[in-house]
């Protein structure tokens, strides 16, 4: 063999990127001395730590980082020097730690408050870390929460239990469905062993009831130990995953652990009937099963969904140890069945030690079987590669392409090379092509919509825009930017601290009605570029392309209704208490065009829109004083939320200009016709839209919480207005239902009636289709009749007739109790939601406080 083709080996190794696919965040700087540094090489603890010291792990890491820190190979220069490092440059040694790692998929379900969060992790890495969601956290979590409601606020046993199924499942539901989350983690190795057995629903639910009832609470008891909740737990997430279609990965601890293990049931052996159970569920044994890696290997070999993780015993056992695992794993698994992991966790050096101990491994064991010709240099190379990339990167769905890494750092003490330059962001073309055909153009507003559906704003001068975007840069503004209400009170439990990154979409960049401005809408992310859960638009842009890569794509057209109001101290509808500007106004009348101001004014509007890039397909009058329809053009969601935030703002803009307020209140007066923002919705391919309307109305009654968030949404939730009525039902061409279905030229469409102005409109459409994509995947039945008629003029036999069971909030209290007990946590996820009801707690809180609520509203809606 020529020591040319061992060179190209060994710059394989050295050089082939490493996808970590089971690590822990690292400690917060302030923590790094609370934790023993000792434990980097073990898993001893308490009274058994000190005497790792003189373990053959601990003595060889000593040597390779004294190596790397250029000191005296001792433990206590060792420990001088990475001091050092972390008070010189805490972040720079990170980055020289994790270098060869192409990304880290992370179980952040410990020590929450002392770590960085997961996508912290993303500055010391090429590709962003995805999230592996430990499971017993979540149920820990639920049980616990499930304890409290029981005891503390005396909730029915029955209704707090089956508040823990149903949280439990829409958990891991939305889990599944988040594109941060690539996989599954279970440490019922640490819990009741790796026998996993069948458990009755009614043994699970006595187990429940007895923890509800018992008065501990403390750190231990809250651990999953029964023998039946344990395994139940994680059989229901195997059955989620089947259920779901869901390829992502089922990773178990298996053998190396601390002292809680109980060692002769951390066998994976015990699992066999459990592969056998989930056999479409992909499984992947952790820390090499150590000491039982043969007996991992065997299941890996023989079960097309088991594979095997060598990772762990780098750098926690011996070398020799190491060269074993690796071999025994090789003897039956097939390279395609291996992957590798760091385990890395607290500190740096666990990533740096282990990722060198394994090309090191590597190096030695791949070249004796290529001398041995065992292998050649070919297949040697692949079962690298499959070991460290290709293996991860298929089974976790991460799509990353194998370029051959190449060090930024061959020293602790040198900086990575800086970038040759910046890359603008993405789309600023279309500002200098904006810039380029409006030459008065002098200021941008930076816009998002927050959770009260406030459109909040910073305007830029043309030259700073620029300057910022060309060097990918965004606005800082305060964390507490989604957390506030219309007074500018902070949401309860929010922090005042902290900066979010503001970014421009320049997909949405349009003139503004005022000369000289133009608009674009914004999405959040944090410090890292990591796009932030709570943002409104990211919401709904993550919907859109969940539903796309199911090959499922929508249209949407707004219908915009607004009430024109005479400006002044106290605003009135036109021709309420004096002489109307257009008499006999009505519904589509004539009458109600015949005035030369409002015909301006509306005019004015049209021509502004269009000006903008907005096209309105018509306008016509409604049928209170003053009130108007524009109709615009269905477009891709995204762009027509985009649209429909410049369209209102122009109204508005336009109408102040004429001497008068443009409102989309539900009701600007007790005895007016209401006012909605319907949305019209078309799927494609057309013949998965029942299944699409199916996933809306299983959950129509929490979704109002989302699209009538207001309790003066309310008042227009009655029958036989035209205002889509008061009972959860759809029907063609019926203008009584909440949804109603149009047979039009291009094909069926829904109108969605229950939405109005005080809606956020990126998360209320985000909430329509995510669930409409739910009902699509999932192939759900349409189960509610097409209703021909009226249903508030029908009797209870009659309703029955037609399948209509369930009546829509009729406050938005009830809408809010709706939406917590429903499954739109799948849809929204525990962040999103957790934080809506925050943010809605505390305008309910304020709201009750104001005196004159329907001014007040008027003034801001």
């Amino acid at each position: 063999m020529s020591d040319d083709a061992l060179h190209e080996l060994r710059q394989c190794i050295q050089n082939t990127p490493i996808i970590d696919h089971h690590a822990h965040n690292l400690l917060l700087p302030t923590e790094q001395e609370c934790r023993p540094l000792l434990s980097i090489t073990t898993e001893a603890g308490g009274d058994a730590l000190p005497d790792a010291s003189s373990t053959l792990a601990h003595m060889r890491a000593v040597k390779q980082l004294a190596r790397v820190l250029e000191c005296e190979a001792t433990w206590e220069a060792v420990q001088q020097h990475l001091h050092k490092k972390r008070i010189e440059d805490d972040e720079l040694w990170a980055k020289f730690c994790f270098q060869g790692i192409e990304t880290v998929l992370i179980d952040d379900g410990l020590d929450k408050n002392t770590v960085h969060p997961y996508h912290w992790h993303n500055r010391l890495i090429h590709s962003p870390c995805k999230r592996i969601v430990r499971i017993e956290m979540v149920a820990e979590r639920l049980l616990m929460d499930a304890v409290k409601d029981f005891h503390d606020q005396h909730k029915a046993l029955d209704v707090v239990q089956d508040v823990v199924w149903q949280r439990f499942r829409a958990e891991i539901l939305s889990a599944i469905n988040d594109r941060e989350v690539v996989g599954f983690k279970s440490v019922i190795c640490y819990r009741t062993g790796l026998a996993i057995p069948i458990v009755a629903p009614d043994e699970a639910i006595h187990a429940c009831m007895e923890l509800l009832c018992s008065t501990e609470c403390t750190e231990r008891s809250r651990r999953l130990q029964d023998t039946n909740l344990s395994p139940f737990f994680v059989n229901l997430t195997a059955i989620l995953l089947t259920q779901e279609g869901s390829r992502k990965p089922f990773q178990f601890h298996t053998g190396l652990g601390d002292s809680d293990i109980r060692l002769p049931y951390s066998s994976p052996s015990h699992m066999q009937p459990f592969i056998e159970r989930f056999p479409s569920v992909s499984i992947v044994l952790l820390h090499a099963s150590y000491p039982f890696t043969r007996e991992a290997g065997y299941l890996a070999s023989v079960y097309r969904n088991v594979y095997l993780d060598i990772g762990e015993v780098f750098p926690m056992v011996s070398q020799d140890g190491q060269e074993s695992v690796v071999r025994q794993a090789l003897e039956l698994c097939p390279s395609e069945k291996l992957t590798w992991s760091t385990d890395g966790h607290w500190f740096p050096e666990t990533y740096l030690l282990a990722t060198m101990q394994i090309r090191e491994g590597l190096e030695k064991m791949m070249c004796e079987y290529v001398k041995s010709q065992n292998l050649t240099v070919a297949q040697a190379t692949k079962v690298v590669q499959d070991i460290l990339f290709n293996t991860s990167n298929r089974i976790y769905s991460l799509n990353l392409a194998l370029e051959t890494f190449q060090p930024t750092v061959t020293k602790a003490h040198e900086r990575p090379s800086a970038p040759q330059a910046t890359t603008p962001i993405e789309g600023l073309d279309k500002l200098h092509h904006l810039i380029a055909t409006e030459p008065s153009l002098r200021f941008l507003r930076l816009q998002w919509v927050d959770f009260t559906a406030t459109v909040r704003l910073k305007v830029l001068t043309l030259k700073h825009a620029i300057h910022l975007f060309s060097q990918g840069k965004g606005i800082s503004i305060t964390k507490a930017a989604l957390s506030l209400v219309q007074s500018d009170s902070l949401v309860d439990n929010v922090p005042p601290v902290g900066q979010l990154e503001v970014y421009p979409i320049f997909s949405s960049l349009r003139l503004a009605a005022r000369p000289g401005y133009a608009m674009v809408q914004c999405e959040f992310r944090d410090d890292d570029g990591v796009p932030v859960e709570i943002c409104p638009r990211t919401f709904l842009r993550k919907q859109v392309e969940m539903a796309q890569s199911e090959s499922v794509c929508f249209l949407v057209g707004f219908e915009i209704e607004v009430v024109f109001l005479h400006a002044g101290p106290n605003d009135k509808v036109s021709g309420s208490d004096e002489p109307q500007m257009t008499p006999g106004h009505c519904w589509s009348s004539s009458r109600a065009l015949h005035d030369s101001k409002m015909m301006d004014l509306l005019e004015a509007i049209v021509a502004a829109l269009e000006r903008s890039g907005i096209s309105i397909q018509q306008f016509h009058a409604e049928s209170g004083p003053g009130q108007y329809e524009f109709v615009m053009d269905p477009m891709e969601p995204l762009a027509a939320v985009d649209a429909l935030i410049c369209a209102k703002d122009t109204i508005m803009t336009i109408a102040s200009k004429y001497g008068m307020r443009a409102t989309m209140v539900p009701k600007v007066s007790p005895t007016a016709p209401s006012t909605g923002a319907h949305a019209h919705i078309s799927v494609k391919p057309v013949e998965k839209h029942q299944h699409f309307l199916a996933g809306i109305l299983r959950e129509l009654r929490a979704i109002m919480a989302i699209t009538c968030p207001n309790p003066a949404s309310y008042e227009r939730v009655v029958d036989s207005v035209w205002s889509g009525g008061t009972w959860v039902a759809w029907g063609t061409e019926n203008r009584e239902t909440p949804i109603r279905l149009i047979n039009g030229n291009s094909g069926p469409r829904y109108e969605i009636k229950c939405m109005d102005g005080f809606a956020n409109p990126y998360l209320a459409l985000g909430v329509i289709l995510g669930r409409g994509a739910y009902g699509i995947k999932r192939q759900l039945p349409l189960e509610d009749e097409d209703c021909p008629l009226d249903p508030g003029k029908m009797d209870t036999e009659e309703r029955r007739g037609w399948n209509i069971k369930y009546q829509l909030p009729r406050t938005f209290e009830e809408a809010l109790n709706y939406l917590d007990s429903s499954n739109l946590q799948i849809t929204m996820g525990d962040v999103l939601i957790k934080h809506y009801f925050a943010v809605k707690r505390k305008e309910m809180e304020m709201l009750s406080k104001v005196e004159d609520r329907q001014q007040w509203l008027i003034d801001r809606y």
